[in-house]
């Protein structure tokens, strides 16, 4: 088990622990271990497995959470949760994913009208139950309805980071089996898409048959969905992430990889160009129409250059314009992980993050980078002890005493600033003047009319010391839509202004999206790709921001963070 599924277990016992009214003490104890498990670098279940390893020593962990992390690895529960969940049905647990509801609300709810499931509250909301109950209304309803419309269409798909963690464990297991030569992802998941369904596994070799019989004894599968002699399928993990595995002759393997790797829309497209041009094209290769002779199939190269066409990266391949563009040569050279120089949105402990200055500087220098930005939240998020003017001030101090200590890496001095519900920002200029970047966002009063919150950026993007517009949509995968506004109006301001834009690669939120960023390109507006890192190991998620600005058709121009650390002031500067 991973650090972040323990986590997980252990965060949803303390709502369960909410929910029946629970100990508060309690309650808090077990979220501050889930915090400590979450960001600690070393595995848990290593450490429990080691008969010298002492969980107490993990700050945030005593004798009572060492038994209970030890329980987990041992059998993937514990007591305390095995109790709760005979006192409310594992369904109640859905509930808590639907946004306006917390422990307190379900349990109330529970109470009142013996709600458990998503389609028991979707009957309590549309029958106008929910507005009778203490400290609801009719807003909170409408607000619920909306969250269940959203949690129904994103059921069965699971975040970015997640599925390429359990690819990457899949992988390095499959090929340890005798008789496979590789093993490679396909799918959305190759693509690089924001959520994913389920995951393809192609393998090749000599005999890559018994990777099949080695992947339905993974320990980690948690029902075989079906095992023949080509494929298998499996529910990996407590989440049930679907995934395929598939046996190939190395021959036609390019072909699969073509064909599962999708989408379906570009390989309609792909077909009907094979056809046109008297071919035939499927998982097995590049056949001519006329006698079935085989043409190509072996790599994808080979069957893209048949059609008259460059390869296409995976993450174009969505029927969107790249099949004319590699007809016609124009397909972009897109920007790679290699390519970025610097991360310009991090927290430290000063605020909601959880290492220190030297602690991310340090990070920042292993990972190769020649800079790195420390931008705290602002005053008005206070549950995240954001900075006021002061504060600010004194870190901007801080930051630079601590630059000298870290030769090769430039630390940058900036802020996180909310945008307040008027547009204006949450600190003043005389303060913001004092920074390298100022990354403005929108954390609050999100159900804004289309018009208003469009207003209010465009009010934000006038602020003369706004570098770059965070996370800009605010949305949430699987959790939270983006929040309305006029993107064209708010671009071309951005683009006047020369204000950038962020894409953001925290997985939970991969903001902005394919289209978004294909038309702010158009606009002429320059991106800046951050972690938005709480902690050390968030500063690896940049290569899901690189995987968005690669679906967005950019190269290494856009982005403001490909430059070197001598050439990034001149390309921060606005317009």
């Amino acid at each position: 088990m991973e650090n972040k599924e323990i986590a997980a277990l252990l965060y949803q016992t303390a709502d369960l622990m909410e929910i029946a009214g629970e100990d508060p003490f309690r309650i808090r104890s077990y979220r501050n271990g889930a915090a400590a498990v979450e960001s600690y670098p070393r595995r848990i279940a290593e450490i429990a497995a080691d008969p010298e390893g002492d969980l107490t020593a993990i700050p945030g962990i005593g004798k009572g959470l060492a038994a209970v992390l030890k329980d987990i690895v041992a059998r993937g529960s514990f007591e305390r949760r095995d109790v709760l969940l005979e006192k409310y049905p594992p369904t109640a647990l859905e509930l808590l994913k639907i946004q306006g509801l917390g422990p307190k609300s379900i349990a109330l709810l529970y109470e009142h009208y013996r709600v458990s499931t998503i389609d028991d509250l979707e009957r309590i909301c549309r029958e106008g139950l929910l507005r009778q109950l203490p400290r609801m209304g009719e807003k909170l309803e409408l607000k619920v309805l909306r969250s269940i419309e959203l949690y129904k269409r994103s059921a069965g798909r699971f975040l970015l980071d997640y599925a390429d963690r359990m690819a990457a464990e899949l992988v390095a297991y499959l090929s340890q089996t005798p008789g496979v030569e590789s093993v490679t992802p396909a799918g959305s998941l190759r693509r690089g898409k924001e959520t994913i369904g389920d995951v393809d596994l192609l393998v090749t070799g000599p005999d890559p048959a018994p990777a099949l019989a080695r992947f339905v004894e993974y320990p980690r599968v948690g029902e075989v969905l079906a095992k023949g002699e080509n494929k298998a399928s499996a529910k990996i993990g407590p989440e049930g992430l679907q995934v395929d595995v598939r046996v190939l002759d190395r021959s036609s393997f390019g072909s699969a990889l073509q064909y599962f790797t999708g989408s379906k829309d570009h390989n309609v497209a792909l077909r009907n160009r094979a056809i046109r041009m008297g071919f035939k094209l499927s998982e097995y290769g590049l056949f001519r129409a006329e006698d079935d002779t085989r043409i190509a199939g072996t790599t994808e190269e080979e069957i893209y250059l048949k059609l008259n066409l460059k390869w296409i990266p995976p993450e174009l391949r969505e029927n969107n314009g790249e099949i004319e563009a590699a007809a016609e040569g124009r397909l972009p050279a897109l920007v790679e992980l290699t390519h970025i120089r610097g991360d310009l949105h991090a927290h430290t402990i000063a605020t909601d993050g959880r290492n220190t200055i030297p602690e991310m500087a340090d990070a920042a220098r292993a990972t190769g980078y020649q800079y790195l930005a420390i931008t705290d939240h602002s005053k008005a998020l206070a549950m995240a002890n954001g900075l006021d003017e002061k504060r600010l001030v004194a870190q901007i101090a801080e930051i630079h005493r601590f630059a000298a200590d870290f030769p090769g890496l430039t630390l940058l001095a900036g802020c996180e600033c909310d945008i307040r519900q008027d547009g204006s920002m949450d600190l003043d200029n005389e303060a913001l003047a004092q920074l390298d970047v100022v990354v403005g966002s929108v954390h609050s009063y999100m159900n804004m009319e289309s018009a208003q919150m469009t207003d209010r950026l465009l009010r934000a993007l006038e602020n003369p010391h706004l570098t770059i517009l965070g996370h800009p949509t605010g949305r949430l995968l699987l959790r939270r839509d983006a929040f309305p506004y006029d993107v064209e109006k708010v671009f071309d301001a951005a683009a006047r202004c020369g204000v950038h834009l962020e894409i953001n690669a925290s997985p939970e939120r991969l903001d902005l999206s394919s289209n978004l960023l294909r038309m702010a390109k158009a606009k002429g507006i320059r991106f800046v790709i951050s972690t938005d890192a709480h902690h050390v190991q968030h500063l690896e998620n940049m290569k899901y921001g690189v995987l968005m600005a690669r679906r967005g058709w950019l190269g290494p121009e856009d982005i403001i963070n490909t430059r070197d650390a001598s050439g990034l002031p001149a390309a921060l500067r606005r317009k």
